[in-house]
């Protein structure tokens, strides 16, 4: 079956940098667009970036552009994301989703496949 398994989490400091990364299983990965989400406590889920199957094409939530980035390793089925200039508001459970075909959707009702997730913390 599919399985996505997050890692690279933790606590940081304000100002610091974090990389997530995202290890795919059980799919055709380079078929799949990788997203990125994220839930804070009392929050709804949140998109923060997506990266397409096919040309690459990237897409990020507002409140992340220009300090966070997205990218895919097709040979080891692994999605990563590049988080700098880390804020106390970027504190979440951060979850790496997956969906077949192209096309960076930002609702998490476009994916299809989930992993349980992985704590950031952001310390100010």
């Amino acid at each position: 079956q599919v399985q996505l398994v997050e890692s690279g989490g933790g606590v940081v400091r304000a100002g610091g940098s974090l990389r997530l990364s995202c290890a795919a299983s059980g799919l055709t990965f380079d078929r799949y667009t990788l997203g990125w989400f994220r839930q804070a406590p009392g929050k709804e889920r949140e998109f923060v970036a997506g990266i397409s199957s096919i040309s690459l094409i990237t897409g990020f939530g507002d409140s992340v552009k220009g300090r966070f980035a997205i990218s895919r390793d097709n040979a080891n089925n692994t999605v990563f994301l590049q988080m700098d200039s880390l804020k106390p508001e970027d504190t979440a459970v951060y979850h790496c989703a997956a969906r077949l075909g192209f096309g960076v959707g930002q609702m998490p009702r476009n994916y299809d496949y989930w992993g349980q997730g992985i704590q950031v913390t952001v310390s100010s």
